[in-house]
């Protein structure tokens, strides 16, 4: 009777999580269509008519000459009008920066799923190649944008791939908060960076915090074990999940990466 109680407890707490995990996965800001952005370094908005009915915005900021163009992929949270202040990172070593929002983040529009927003990213990686040659286009993906990320790294080639905080793959980081769970079956977004950085060709650099509590850095040292010769780990030392901006150690490292 008991494991019957059991069972029947861990199907009603799964058909929940099914329904309901859009809600625990993104915590968008969303932005009125209206909304003007103000920054002090040049910038154009840009949007991308990605599906009928679906439009993703992006800030674009740019240099007059630049070395190149860093692609960056936004964790689970907010838009881009606050995650616009890490261009400073890219824009001082003369990159451009094109940051973009998910469907249903700032004004980005369209419903969620892993294979739409994947080809969403493509579709823009696509358009930026208008502007740009893949050799001068770096990405960057942070924390949940890390699955983005590497997916578009493996199936085009741009010059390096920067991974914030990665995780092996989405269904890794549930597992530990919903251990009881078959999260396998569950999970509708599994972003398998695992599966992708696997067809990485471009050289990958992994910035992590060695006290990271909700994606531990042993997450990147498996990601590394896949090459280690094409694979550059980056331990920054007491960095947690979110402040890894606020260690010098991880600004040398960008220089170092983007002076080349």
């Amino acid at each position: 009777m008991v494991l019957l109680y059991i069972a029947i407890s861990i199907a009603a707490l799964s058909v929940l999580a099914y329904l309901l995990q859009e809600k625990f996965i993104f915590k968008p800001e969303k932005l009125k269509a209206d909304f003007r952005f103000q920054y002090d370094s040049p910038f154009e908005e840009l949007f991308f008519d990605t599906a009928p009915g679906v439009r993703i915005n992006g800030l674009h900021f740019y240099r007059k000459d630049p070395k190149g163009l860093i692609l960056y992929f936004h964790g689970n949270t907010r838009s881009i009008k606050g995650w616009a202040k890490y261009a400073k990172d890219f824009f001082r070593y003369n990159y451009d920066v094109v940051l973009v929002d998910y469907r249903g983040f700032g004004k980005s529009t369209g419903k969620r799923t892993e294979k739409d927003m994947l080809t969403d990213m493509q579709f823009i990686y696509e358009k930026l190649l208008e502007r740009y040659q893949q050799h001068d286009i770096l990405i960057y993906g942070r924390s949940m944008g890390s699955g983005f990320a590497t997916k578009i790294a493996a199936d085009n080639s741009p010059r390096y791939l920067i991974l914030d905080a990665p995780y092996y793959s989405f269904v890794k980081v549930v597992e530990r908060f919903l251990p009881i769970l078959p999260v396998r079956w569950v999970l509708r977004f599994h972003l398998r960076t695992d599966k992708w950085i696997r067809k990485v060709n471009c050289h990958t650099y992994i910035l992590h915090g060695t006290k990271d509590r909700l994606i531990p850095i042993r997450h990147s040292e498996k990601l590394q074990q896949f090459s280690p010769h094409k694979i550059t780990l980056i331990r920054i030392h007491g960095g947690r999940h979110n402040n890894l901006p606020s260690f010098p150690e991880y600004h040398n490292f960008i220089r170092d990466i983007l002076k080349y």
